[in-house]
């Protein structure tokens, strides 16, 4: 994917965190921005590279499908997650290595398969015994991991309640697959995004070992597999755990598992969110009973689609400071009522043309916004694309 403008060559090294260089980055490419980091990338893929050594990272492309993203992890030897057709393609076009991929989504279409095998991608993820029907044909040349569902209210999206089998019901749907002359590499969960804590990790992790031990005692397939699924957690305006912290129980556990087993994880949101900012522009504004009213070039059907689709509050602020505060409200561009950022913020009196920011805003933004009442979704620029543009970071 491409910013709907053409970028211009950019410095060696940009700080988008920093109000002089947001500022210049708007006078050049125009409001709303995306700005993605990808020295942050980077950063965010080799820390979690470090809480879990000897864990294979695929990015999942969902929360930030941007090539500059994808191509700083395949720099940094990572792997890719991928769950549709779309997806696929784009990590084709960009000379993604296929065996470097998998293709995670548990329900696909017939054309789905064919397009994911036609690019080269050979491991899949299903569920349920309709989906290993739909590999019948295909069984010569795939290998499936078999997802587990472990339901976790704590976190913000519990992706277990739409995806994933009973853990009672695993070996059953093994051989099933082994009936059907399917072969099973192994299993994977994903205990929902925004975990707490790690305490649902290892409950997934410690009933997977079980159940991989047990399919191997029974000769199911080769079951030397185990995808940890993501819901690392980042902070929006609020600290998250430490990520090595967070992952110390994780290590201890997964390093009880045979070393003939492949662990892999899809870190999305760990690895993009904290990596972009929300650029926006005051169209205008309204004093509404007390409150000013500051109407955004970008809003909820725009950037900030996740405060509708991924339950986010991204930390926000203005360029301008120094001044007296006033009870205010962030509104978005559009006609709807709804349309509405955030409230009771104390920001300094606006002019049109005042800068908005907002930090943490990698994932499921971007990804997610429309062009509701044609106004159009942020330019995305990407810089210090390169390792040595960004210090050594």
């Amino acid at each position: 994917m491409q910013a709907s403008r053409r970028a211009r060559p950019q410095p060696r090294w940009i700080d988008p965190f920093a109000p002089e260089h947001i500022r210049r980055l708007v006078a050049e490419f125009g409001s709303p921005l995306l700005v993605i980091d990808c020295a942050r990338v980077r950063a965010q893929y080799r820390s979690l590279a470090r809480a879990l050594p000897g864990v294979d990272l695929h990015y999942a492309l969902k929360p930030l499908p941007h090539a500059a993203v994808i191509e700083t992890i395949r720099e940094e030897g990572g792997f890719f997650d991928l769950a549709t057709t779309g997806e696929v393609q784009l990590v084709s076009r960009l000379g993604v290595d296929a065996a470097r991929c998998i293709h995670t989504h548990p329900i696909k279409r017939d054309i789905d398969i064919r397009n994911a095998l036609h690019a080269g991608v050979r491991l899949f993820v299903a569920d349920n015994v309709d989906e290993l029907e739909k590999f019948i044909p295909y069984r010569a040349e795939t290998g499936l991991l078999l997802r587990v569902s472990f339901r976790a209210p704590g976190a913000v999206c519990d992706l277990s309640r739409k995806f994933g089998c009973d853990p009672e019901a695993l070996p059953g749907l093994a051989r099933r697959a082994r009936e059907l002359g399917l072969t099973v590499r192994g299993l994977s969960f994903h205990v929902g995004s925004q975990a707490p804590n790690a305490l649902k990790h290892l409950e997934a992790i410690e009933t997977c070992q079980r159940l991989l031990a047990q399919a191997r005692r029974e000769r199911l397939g080769p079951f030397d597999t185990l995808d940890i699924g993501g819901g690392f957690p980042i902070g929006y305006g609020q600290r998250a755990p430490e990520i090595g912290r967070f992952c110390a129980p994780l290590r201890k556990a997964l390093a009880k598992l045979p070393r003939r087993v492949r662990v892999i994880a899809e870190p999305g949101r760990f690895i993009a969110g904290p990596a972009a900012i929300g650029v926006a522009s005051v169209m205008g504004r309204a004093e509404r009973e007390g409150h000013w009213w500051y109407y955004l070039d970008d809003g909820l059907y725009g950037s900030y689609s996740g405060q509708i689709y991924d339950h986010a509050r991204y930390p926000v602020e203005a360029l301008r400071g120094g001044e007296e505060r006033f009870p205010s409200v962030l509104a978005g561009p559009t006609c709807d009522s709804i349309d509405v950022i955030a409230e009771n913020l104390m920001l300094p009196r606006l002019r049109p043309g005042d800068l908005i920011v907002g930090r943490s805003m990698g994932a499921y933004t971007w990804a997610s916004a429309s062009e509701f009442n044609f106004f159009p979704r942020a330019t995305v620029v990407a810089v210090n694309r390169h390792p040595g543009d960004a210090g050594g970071v």
